[in-house]
């Protein structure tokens, strides 16, 4: 019997960690892990690495530092994709009530086709570019 490797998350590397860790918080409901969590106000926090759970306690995205990390020029091909995150939600409805709140936590709206009848969705870029999809499954 073959053993195949466990997905374990999906890094993204950013310059920013600890704003990058919060946007997709916030996004998508998720906490950190214990030793991760925000420290208190008036303190340096310049983390390297930081990782979140779902509320089983699987990880799910991790973020490293970057020195550097230029933007995806999507849909041109010049600073290609690379890699996106693809959500879902069930209703239009739905669509409509994330891309608002996805903006409202800072996501940059690359593309809307919310009105495509078979697959209605929007692709944003998240603080430090990278792509990602929400869309009615």
């Amino acid at each position: 019997m073959v053993e195949y490797p466990r997905l374990v998350q999906t890094v993204l590397d950013t310059t920013e960690p600890r704003k990058l860790a919060e946007f997709y918080r916030r996004l998508l409901g998720l906490s950190y892990r214990a030793g991760d969590e925000p420290p208190g106000v008036g303190t340096q926090d310049e983390p390297d690495w930081l990782v979140l759970r779902d509320v089983a306690g699987a990880n799910r995205l991790a973020f490293q530092r970057v020195d550097r990390l230029p933007r995806t020029t999507w849909p041109r091909h010049d600073v290609p994709m690379q890699m996106h995150l693809d959500l879902s939600v069930p209703t239009v409805a739905d669509l409509h009530a994330q891309r608002e709140r996805a903006l409202g936590l800072g996501a940059q709206l690359l593309l809307d086709e919310h009105d495509d009848p078979d697959e209605p969705l929007f692709v944003f870029a998240d603080p430090s570019g990278h792509p990602f999809c929400i869309y009615v499954a």
